[in-house]
């Protein structure tokens, strides 16, 4: 009794656990543990940003870029393209992806793994890029380093893939709660752009895990938001027709900021030093006369929604730096954009405001008002994520009142450049262009359960050659599968049903007893029955990964291989295209439990 009471509390039970659809508390347990470890980062590294603003930033504060000398600001981006582009030009293409799209590309098509070498590149890129005045966020770094972070935590304890999922989603929630104060926000963005889903086994993790990066956040720095909001209004409803006509506006916008961004082929033929000059020139020329364009400009927009930027400011913020972000992107310096685009959003959002001043003086909202629905909009358009960009604007802002402008001009904005460009997202686009395999309901469906919990575990192992006495005793546990063992590991092993056996015993049990010529050994590829052809799966591997390993070879089923013993893999269960298709099948356990009642069944495997 105490030995199976000490089992329940092993981690190969809580692997176990959570290898099934519904293990809420073991995945909440994770998310708190990957908030943790994810807020702790994100201190980390705005401390380093701290700590590297220090050495030459009036004020210690990385935003800093107006107080320093036009010769300076100009210098720093040269400076900051270098050191990133020797750090890329030591890496290998692949070693060169991070931020959102390298996390969700992960996501897909790496069961959530990722590479340390990509981590680190992280850290350089999103470090030099803020520091050295280029136009970028520290978001990217946050989502980037806090799924990885998480993932590797499940990594390390060789959790199921499905667990991977729900990890990245955490780290991202918590990385986007940790870094701007954000926690609704941060898990929207987690399930709406990264998971693209929405269920309960994974909000409450996600949930969780944001509220605490976002509490450790707040421990060592207090509760602070990166830019404070004025007290405005709405106003009257005058405003809704000109509040279209500006997410019509920034909708364009983002249009053209997602075309610019998406040219990178064009770029490729360049050599990257070149292309990191031109970077550094053009960020440096537009700094020396408007510094706002570069870091993250939550400074300016926070000026910005007090009315305190002058026109020509906006006009630099609103089209040069989104076009320098853009242009950034699009010569391969994998810099943040969601920052800057809310940055861009709001200065663009403002000047729609000072217009709509002039058209209706007596009626017209504030631009503040206007500023507050453009940073929404400009995020929701280039991102194609509505909810994120409405959580973003109520918890950046505290303004209530601006959520129901703010549903109307974020949706005006989604469409224009969705129409425009055809493009599903800024992210979903650079890793997976109009196709995402993920949103194949059934993919999802069974991307959140692993083998473990569907396989049947009942088998026993064999050589192709036995005696009766041997093939009674594998019968002795009533095994559903026998797994047939070939003489050359160039075969794959076979499957062969335990009943098949069993069968050809019952109905040869006197020529057996008899010692008849050619009954002193069985040879289990020679007795009736269908045998399958066997092709490995890992232990942690999902459903998904199962269901495309079947659909991709000739093989009839797989099996979960769990560690090796002598060199020889150990088997736990075997997995068919039955066992996967009896999963996602409806069945009605309410109605079967009536006397009499249908219910929707798949047949047994013959």
């Amino acid at each position: 009794m105490a030995r199976a009471f000490r089992s329940i509390f092993t981690l190969e039970h809580f692997r176990r656990q959570l290898a099934n659809v519904d293990a809420l508390p073991q995945l909440c347990v994770l998310g708190l543990v990957s908030g943790i470890i994810t807020g702790t980062l994100m201190v980390g590294f705005r401390f380093l940003l701290g700590l590297g603003a220090t050495l030459y930033m009036p004020g210690e504060s990385p935003e800093a870029f107006e107080h320093l000398t036009p010769a300076t600001r100009a210098v720093l981006p040269l400076i900051a393209v270098l050191l990133i582009g020797l750090w890329l030009g030591r890496q290998p293409p692949a070693g060169r992806k991070i931020g959102v799209a390298h996390v969700i590309d992960r996501l897909t098509y790496h069961q959530g793994r990722f590479p340390l070498r990509n981590w680190l590149t992280q850290w350089w890129v999103g470090l030099v890029s803020v520091l050295g005045g280029l136009s970028a966020g520290r978001e990217g770094p946050a989502i980037h380093l806090g799924a990885a972070a998480a993932s590797g935590l499940g990594q390390k304890l060789r959790l199921p893939h499905n667990s991977l999922r729900v990890l990245v989603a955490c780290g991202t929630a918590a990385g986007i709660s940790a870094s701007f104060n954000t926690p609704i926000a941060g898990v929207i963005f987690a399930m709406e752009v990264v998971m693209m889903e929405y269920t309960i086994t994974g909000f409450m993790p996600v949930i969780l895990a944001s509220t605490v990066g976002g509490l450790i956040a707040q421990l060592a720095f207090g509760l602070e938001r990166p830019f404070q909001a004025s007290d405005v209004a709405f106003g009257s409803l005058i405003n809704l027709p000109w509040i279209v006509v500006s997410g019509f506006g920034i909708g364009i916008l983002a249009a053209g900021f997602m075309r610019l961004a998406r040219a990178a082929e064009r770029f490729q033929t360049i050599p990257l030093t070149v292309r990191c000059a031109l970077v550094g020139l053009l960020v440096g020329g537009s700094a020396w006369f408007y510094p706002q364009v570069q870091g993250m400009g939550y400074d300016t927009l926070g000026l910005t929604f007090s009315g305190t930027v002058a026109i020509d400011v906006l006009l630099a913020v609103a089209v040069g730096k989104l076009l320098l972000t853009a242009f950034t992107v699009a010569c391969g310096i994998p810099v943040s954009i969601i920052g800057p685009i809310l940055v861009a959003g709001g200065a663009a959002g403002a000047l729609f405001g000072l217009l709509g001043v002039q058209l209706m003086p007596e009626v017209s909202a504030s631009p503040a008002v206007y500023a507050m629905l453009g940073m929404a909009a400009m995020m929701g358009a280039i991102l194609q994520a509505p909810l994120a960009a409405l959580m973003a604007l109520l918890e950046l802002t505290h303004s209530p009142s601006m959520m129901l402008p703010g549903m109307l001009t974020v949706v005006v904005a989604c469409l224009t450049t969705r129409q425009l460009t055809g493009y599903k997202g800024f992210f979903i686009s650079a890793v997976y262009g109009s196709h995402h395999p993920l949103q194949h309901p059934l993919m999802q469906a069974l991307s959140r359960i692993s083998v473990p919990a569907v396989m049947e575990r009942n088998l026993v192992r064999s050589e192709r050659m036995i005696t009766p006495a041997a093939a009674r005793k594998l019968l002795e546990t009533n095994p559903v599968w026998l797994v047939i063992e070939r003489s050359s590991e160039d075969k794959p092993p076979l499957a062969l049903k335990g009943s098949e056996l069993a069968r050809w015993l019952l109905a040869h049990e006197e020529a057996i007893e008899q010692q008849q010529e050619g009954f002193e050994r069985v040879d289990l590829l020679e007795i009736p029955g269908k045998r399958l052809e066997l092709a490995p799966i890992g232990l942690q591997a999902t459903l998904s990964e199962a269901f495309l390993a079947l659909e991709n070879n000739a093989f009839g089923a797989l099996y979960v291989v769990h560690g090796y013993r002598l060199k020889q893999p150990r088997i736990s269960g075997i997995i068919t295209r039955g066992t996967i298709e009896r999963h996602y099948q409806y069945t009605s356990n309410i109605r079967a439990a009536r006397p009499g009642a249908a219910t929707l069944k798949n047949e047994p495997e013959k």
